[in-house]
């Protein structure tokens, strides 16, 4: 099987997407663009002994996404302890709302947003008592 292993978000100003990341998420961030050749951080999302991946925000080389466009690629969606926190973390860092706050029926809270490079990405917090 071919099993996600890295994702890469495209984005116009590294230090905006960093700052973003950074401050939503807890995002760590290392320079690999001597490696890669162009702007490109390598994402450490998380502890290895936990579950999911790390990936990379590199430089955008060709058009940022339309307002409005349908998804034409991947979304991320990032695993949350809190989603109203998350909401107001991803607002007051410049994010915004691409489709509300919803119940997957007994899974979780789910809602997607645009980030500071035009980028989809939702978020997801498991509940049980979700409806």
């Amino acid at each position: 099987m071919g099993r996600l292993i890295h994702f890469e978000i495209h984005v116009d100003d590294m230090e905006r997407a960093t700052k973003f990341y950074g401050e939503v998420f807890g995002w760590a961030f290392q320079d690999w663009s001597d490696f890669a050749g162009m702007p490109y951080f390598g994402a450490v999302t998380g502890e290895d002994s936990e579950p999911g991946i790390n990936g990379a925000l590199m430089q955008r080389q060709g058009a940022r996404p339309e307002v409005g466009q349908a998804m034409n690629g991947f979304a991320c969606t990032m695993g949350v302890e809190n989603y109203d926190d998350t909401h107001e973390k991803i607002m007051a860092n410049g994010g915004t709302v691409a489709l509300p706050k919803h119940a997957l029926p007994g899974m979780a809270w789910q809602g997607y947003y645009i980030d500071t490079e035009g980028n989809v990405f939702g978020i997801h917090q498991p509940d049980e008592n979700a409806k």
